[in-house]
């Protein structure tokens, strides 16, 4: 019988495989013991059915936080997809059960799974495998089980709980007791059915069972399934094992490994979020940004990110309000269609083009928390230096904001201070390395750059990538001529040509021109240089535009910083900085996941200005979040491109113009972009470089 399970089994997954080529289950085992009964019976069976196993083995004396450390990793595992004990008895406290997650408990030990078994959802949960086993060799060998007396001897906890619940469905009459229970032998005598759950001591004879009568013997671990010896339909001292009870529970639980993993797909297609949306309650007159920000309790992130089909391992909280998400998410949604993406973009007659983010917060809103379709806003993150000027912060306004207030336009998760630190890092390097070329002799210079370790010099691969931008095809630090020494240690920057400025992310106006190198450790290297505001940076318009940890690293390297005394540009590869800028950038690639005041998803990621970058939020941020609405949801993201093109006579508007958009390759369906203009040649100007530039960058998305 348990052939025609693991058989059944294994059709299933080929079907589920045909689907998702990818799709492998995993059965996690944690054992603690030197018995291996368990893993062999497991293997053979995983192996015949086309599974995976897992064996975490710890030692036998390892205590309850020790085991329950090892369950809780296998819970945040995706690639897991059903986790069975092998540990003392002693062990299984209902603390230990409880850990594991009801959906990966193919045992069916923990509360809800047993919950929903006595509730009459057994289809909605994992039973005892060890029980079902039981049943299910009864229901093969013909026996009746209605009006029968069943005695349940030596059986814990959820086997004894999924025994009794199963038989009392069949019409049995159940009982159970302990080996060491008084009047053992009336009760033998008694029942029709005996299920041991444990060994039956020595002195308890077999004689106390009345020949006739069916016996069970189950293991006295009943998770892992060791063999004792079992059989149905048998006189006492006739015992089958070939009709062996553990052998096919062991089947049966490598069956539920099977349809947890099937679940687990269904639940990674995309369906309508179950979004618990927070309700408002508008005042008259209405307060002030902040007031109404204050007034909503936002709820916990992690929350929300369930809500959004987020794995707990896909995102780091910070506090309790925002965290980031990992890009691993896309490798796992590659699959997974897009959803619809929509532009908010506008020129607005005021100085400081407001109204963009609180249409996009009021549009997510309005499709999410009153029309019950999966939505997703994309914002930029702001800079503190229009926060604390003129304009403010930008997280909406009204009741459209995105909350809490102050943590969207303040520090948020540090993103725009790791731009400063990688920015100023970048720019340390430039006068650095200016002074020692100034000072130093090339044998000099190149030890320091390739210095002896260990007795030998070795190029790093950005060296290398430098060597070859030279076209000098060499890899032997020792065979370089003089001349190439020279080649490869001196950059020769022109301080003339240097672009690359220090940032801040305050308006410090004190800062726009300064003198740098006073220094008398400086030796006379003083130049005039500038402070820019942090997201001016080129790197913040990396962040915005990369679409993984690699390619931000190959667009990092490729910034120039200045020209050399021929002309020819100097990039942050040539100065060997690369590295350096993607590890202090590494946690600033991951989106920030917030909420808008009804409880609706947000990401808040790069911020570039619009008047010398491309003005809008990463484009990671888009992509995880197309993936995430699925094919019927909706994106909308916040763009200020307009401001930089639009030249300054739109403030003179004398009439109306339209100027139509369609992109249907990411499917934005805006219908018309109202535009001021004086002539017809205004309108021609837009049309050409304005509305081509939008196209271009949304086919980078």
């Amino acid at each position: 019988m348990d052939r025609e399970v693991i058989q059944n089994s294994k059709e299933v997954l080929s079907l589920l495989q045909e689907k998702n080529p990818a799709f492998q289950p995993v059965l996690a085992i944690i054992q603690a013991g030197d018995d291996n009964l368990m893993q062999e019976i497991n293997q053979n069976l995983a192996e015949e059915a086309g599974l995976n196993i897992t064996h975490i083995c710890l030692p036998p004396d390892s205590s309850e936080d020790e085991i329950i450390d090892e369950i809780l990793k296998i819970n945040e595992d995706p690639r897991v997809h059903g986790l069975a004990l092998q540990i003392s008895e002693n062990s299984f406290s209902n603390k230990v059960l409880n850990a594991l997650k009801p959906e990966k408990d193919v045992d069916g030990v923990t509360s809800i799974n047993l919950g929903k078994l006595v509730c009459g959802d057994a289809h909605e949960c994992f039973v005892s495998p060890v029980a079902r086993a039981v049943l299910e060799l009864l229901e093969k060998s013909g026996i009746n089980l209605n009006g029968k007396k069943v005695l349940v001897v030596g059986a814990h906890g959820s086997l004894e709980a999924a025994l009794h619940c199963l038989f009392q469905r069949q019409g049995s009459m159940t009982m159970s007791c302990q080996w060491k229970t008084s009047q053992l032998q009336s009760k033998l005598h008694e029942a029709d059915i005996v299920v041991l759950g444990s060994p039956r001591p020595k002195e308890i004879p077999l004689s106390w069972i009345q020949p006739g009568t069916t016996v069970f013997s189950c293991s006295h671990d009943f998770l892992s399934g060791k063999r004792e010896c079992g059989s149905p339909g048998g006189h006492v001292g006739v015992l089958i094992v070939e009709n062996d009870v553990s052998l096919l529970a062991a089947a049966l639980r490598i069956q539920n490994v099977v349809s947890s993993g099937r679940r687990w797909l269904r639940e990674q297609q995309p369906t309508r979020w179950r979004l618990h949306c927070l309700k408002l309650q508008p005042l008259s007159p209405v307060p002030s940004d902040l007031e109404i920000s204050r007034g909503q309790t936002p709820k916990a992130v992690d929350v929300l990110a369930k809500e959004i089909g987020l794995l707990a391992d896909e995102i780091e909280i910070y506090g309790k309000n925002k965290a980031k998400v990992r890009l691993s998410l896309l490798e796992r949604l590659k699959d997974q269609a897009d959803g619809k993406y929509i532009l908010v973009a506008g020129i607005t007659p005021t100085p400081l083009g407001e109204g963009k983010s609180t249409v996009t917060v009021g549009l997510v809103q309005a499709l999410t928390a009153h029309l019950n379709l999966n939505s997703f806003a994309c914002l930029r993150q702001p800079s503190q230096g229009p926060t604390f000027g003129v304009k403010g912060g930008a997280a909406g306004g009204g009741y459209a904001q995105v909350i809490p207030m102050e943590e969207f336009n303040l520090h948020l998760t540090g993103d725009i201070h790791a731009i400063t630190a990688a920015n100023n890092l970048l720019a340390a390097a430039i006068d650095t390395r200016i002074l020692h070329e100034g000072t130093q002799t090339d044998k000099a210079l190149y030890s320091r750059l390739v210095p002896l370790v260990n007795g030998a010099r070795e190029f790093s691969e950005i060296q290398l990538a430098r060597l070859r931008k030279l076209g000098i095809n060499k890899t032997d630090p020792s065979a370089l001529t003089e001349e190439e020494i020279s080649q490869f240690a001196r950059l020769n920057i022109d301080p003339s040509t240097i672009t690359w400025q220090r940032v801040l992310d305050t308006n410090d106006r004190f800062l726009r021109k300064i003198t740098i190198g006073q220094a008398r450790t400086e030796k006379g290297l003083s130049r005039q240089a500038q402070f820019d505001i942090a997201v001016a940076s080129e790197i913040m318009a990396v962040l915005a535009l990369t679409c993984s940890l690699a390619d931000m690293k190959e667009r990092l390297g490729r910034m120039v910083v200045a020209s050399d005394k021929d002309g020819q540009p100097v990039t942050a590869d040539d100065l060997g900085v690369t590295g350096a800028l993607t590890v202090l950038m590494k946690d600033a690639i991951k989106p920030n996941l917030m909420q808008t005041l009804e409880g609706t998803p947000v990401f808040v990621h790069a911020g570039p200005f619009a008047n010398i970058a491309h003005g809008n939020s990463s484009v990671l941020a888009d992509k995880i979040a197309l993936k995430l609405v699925g094919q019927e949801g909706f994106v909308a993201s916040s763009f200020s491109v307009w401001e930089q093109l639009v030249p300054s006579w739109a403030s003179n508007k004398t009439e109306i113009k339209e100027v139509p958009f369609y992109h249907p390759s990411a499917e934005v369906k805006s219908s018309r972009i109202k535009v001021y203009c004086k002539s017809e040649e205004e309108v021609m100007f837009l049309e050409k470089y304005f509305i081509g530039h939008l196209n271009d960058l949304i086919d980078k998305i």
